[in-house]
């Protein structure tokens, strides 16, 4: 059985087991819950216990209980039976166990909260990548961000970085193909820029880095410009030539002569500021899409969403033997 289902049917055995459980789970609310039948469970449990259900006062919990319960969820969910109620009773462990069982229902709607929100980022990170646009994805990591930050202020800390595992490779972290041939051109154009205008560089070294350029090489390459800027050493195909050897660019494959033959001899006029936007752009989206990958990662979203088991199953079922 999926943990978190077992969770879900355990806290609400818990509570037709012993009505006075509900004392302690006052901090979950139905939407907490993944199934909806399991939603509408809790908030009738909830709504006899605040219309003073005679369960209440009993020493020992009458079979009205559990069937006044069927029949006020029954209103708001179709398919809900005495019989599924005993089979949540028979899930229940432990009653007194209740607001553990809560905590993990709790912390699967947290989960999916998380995961759903970095799913909304990375496809608006993706739709702006394809469209050279970055509205969309810094609109969504604003919302990211609100969401986490309002978490992080209910369960009493601040939010705080967290080295992840690496993330599961099904999500492509580079541009769309649509897109990254222009993107590529882009950090070449600018690059070339560079080389040939060396006092371009004052318009972009103050906020753009090596890691903005899609293509590690570019970057590296960019940042041998800014030594030799910072240097106050003059800026050509030679001195530029010789800083990648000194980092071993050359030696370790990253550069070659011909690469950096072809940047500086494909220059044309340009703005160094503009150019250096569009890089900037594409990063935003490419760190988003990162990003919401990550957070979906850190989410859990295979522990604790139980659609990723069932789709799982169904992927097993269909898989030839």
């Amino acid at each position: 059985m999926n943990p978190l289902l077992g969770a879900e049917q355990a806290v609400l055995g818990s509570v037709l087991l012993d009505p006075g459980q509900l004392s302690h789970l006052d901090w979950l609310a139905p939407d907490h819950f993944y199934r909806p039948v399991h939603q509408a469970l809790f908030a009738a449990l909830r709504k006899l216990r605040d219309d003073g259900h005679p369960a209440l006062a009993e020493e020992s919990v009458p079979l009205s209980w559990v069937t006044d319960a069927v029949a006020e969820a029954s209103t708001h969910v179709r398919g809900l039976t005495a019989v599924y109620a005993h089979t949540l009773i028979s899930a229940c462990p432990r009653p007194a166990h209740a607001p553990v069982y809560g905590r993990m229902v709790l912390e699967g709607a947290i989960h999916r909260s998380i995961t759903e929100h970095a799913i909304r980022l990375h496809q608006a990170a993706r739709a702006d990548a394809l469209q050279g646009e970055v509205e969309g994805a810094l609109h969504y990591a604003d919302v990211l961000t609100g969401v986490l930050s309002d978490l992080a202020q209910r369960w009493g800390t601040e939010p705080r970085p967290v080295a992840p595992a690496t993330p599961p490779a099904t999500v492509p972290v580079t541009p769309p193909p649509v897109r990254a041939e222009q993107v590529a051109e882009d950090e070449r154009f600018l690059l070339a820029v560079l080389a040939e205008r060396p006092k371009a560089m004052d318009e972009v070294v103050g906020w753009l880095r090596p890691g903005d350029f899609a293509d590690p090489a570019h970057g590296q390459l960019y940042r041998c410009l800014g030594a030799l800027h910072h240097r106050g050493e003059p800026i050509d195909r030679v001195t530029l030539l010789w800083e990648a050897q000194r980092r071993g660019l050359l030696a370790d494959g990253t550069l070659s002569g011909d690469q950096l033959a072809a940047i500086c001899d494909g220059v044309g006029p340009g703005s160094a500021e503009w150019l250096g936007e569009l890089v900037m752009r594409s990063s935003v989206t490419r760190t988003a899409a990162t990003s919401a990958r990550t957070i979906r990662g850190l989410g859990g979203e295979r522990g604790s969403d139980p659609r990723a088991a069932h789709q799982s199953r169904i992927a097993r079922a269909r898989s030839p033997r």
